[in-house]
């Protein structure tokens, strides 16, 4: 017992096409997902470097702050144990 299925080749072609249709469109979200993506890490990129320059704005602030109070522990120290001659 043999099966016979007829099917017109214009259905069979119509059935195709929308499939591509289908998978062009997928495609075509994706590179727009894909684009949407970078312009996302060009955002965070400028982001981290402005941090970066704030970070080290501070540190540089941070050490000139720590060493002039060195300075001012040293001088009051050497104030108090005679290292510099007192004007009379």
């Amino acid at each position: 017992m043999s099966l016979t299925i007829e099917v017109e080749l214009k259905d069979v072609l119509n059935g195709i096409n929308q499939k591509l249709d289908v998978i062009q469109k997928d495609v075509t979200d994706l590179k727009l997902g894909q684009v949407e993506i970078k312009g996302e890490i060009k955002t965070l990129d400028a982001k981290v470097d402005g941090l970066s320059t704030r970070v080290g704005d501070r540190e540089i602030l941070l050490r000139t702050i720590a060493a002039g109070m060195i300075v001012i522990v040293i001088g009051g120290a050497a104030k108090i144990f005679g290292s510099f001659p007192v004007n009379p």
